[in-house]
C-alpha cells in the first residue's frame, strides 16, 4: 500500500501531467475508425481460442505430481548456470508485462479504440482485451519461473511492480504510432 507520503495531490500530480482531453488528432480518429474493417477481418481471426493456447503451467513443473520437487530441483540446478545477465532481463520483462493493467487502461481511453466499457463489442476492444490476456500469460510464467530458481528477490520485484502500476503512465509520444508498432509485432 502507498503511503500517503508517496503519493502527490491531484492539483500536483495536473501540473506535472496536464489532462489531455483528445489523445488523437481527428484525422488519426478516422484513421483507426477506417480501419475497424480490416480489424475484425485481419487481426481477429488471428486470435486463438483459450483451449488451443499454451499456458504457464504447461511448462513448468506440475505441482500435483509425485515429483514437483525433484522437478524444482532439477530446474532450480539447470537455472544455477544462467547468468546474472540473463536474470536480470528475464525480471525486467517479466516486470514489463506486470503492468499490463496500466497499458490496457492507456489502450482504452485512445480516441479511436476506446473502450469504456471493458467490453466493447469493437474490434478494437476486442483486440486489446486479447492482448492483454496473452502478454499476461507471459509474466505469468516468467513470474513463476524467477520464483522456483530462487535466483531473485522476489519481494522487491513485487513491490517493484507495485510501485510501477500504482504510478500510472503518461503518454508523451504518439500514441498512435505505439499501437501500431504493438499490432506489427503480434502479426
Amino acid at each position: 500500500m502507498a503511503r500517503r507520503s508517496d503519493l502527490k495531490s491531484s492539483s500536483e500530480q495536473e501540473k506535472l501531467h496536464p489532462r489531455v482531453m483528445h489523445s488523437l488528432h481527428p484525422e488519426k480518429v478516422e484513421l483507426f475508425k477506417s480501419l475497424e474493417g480490416w480489424a475484425e477481418s485481419t487481426l481477429l481471426p488471428l486470435l486463438k481460442p483459450v483451449d488451443k493456447c499454451w499456458q504457464p503451467q504447461d511448462h513448468l513443473p506440475e505441482p500435483s505430481s509425485e515429483g514437483f520437487f525433484d522437478e524444482v530441483k532439477e530446474l532450480r540446478a539447470r537455472a544455477a548456470c544462467l547468468p546474472d545477465d540473463y536474470l536480470v532481463c528475464l525480471v525486467g520483462d517479466m516486470i514489463t508485462e506486470e503492468a499490463l493493467p496500466t497499458y490496457q487502461t492507456m489502450l482504452n481511453t485512445l480516441d479511436g479504440t476506446r473502450d469504456e466499457t471493458g467490453a466493447s463489442s469493437s474490434p478494437w476492444g476486442i483486440w486489446t482485451r486479447t492482448w492483454t490476456a496473452e502478454e499476461n500469460r507471459h509474466g505469468d510464467l516468467l513470474n513463476k519461473y524467477l520464483y522456483l530458481t530462487g535466483r531473485v528477490d522476489m519481494r522487491q520485484i513485487e513491490k517493484t511492480i507495485q510501485y510501477l502500476i500504482g504510478s500510472g503512465m503518461v503518454c508523451n509520444y504518439s500514441c498512435a504510432k505505439c499501437i501500431i508498432v504493438k499490432l506489427r509485432c503480434k502479426l
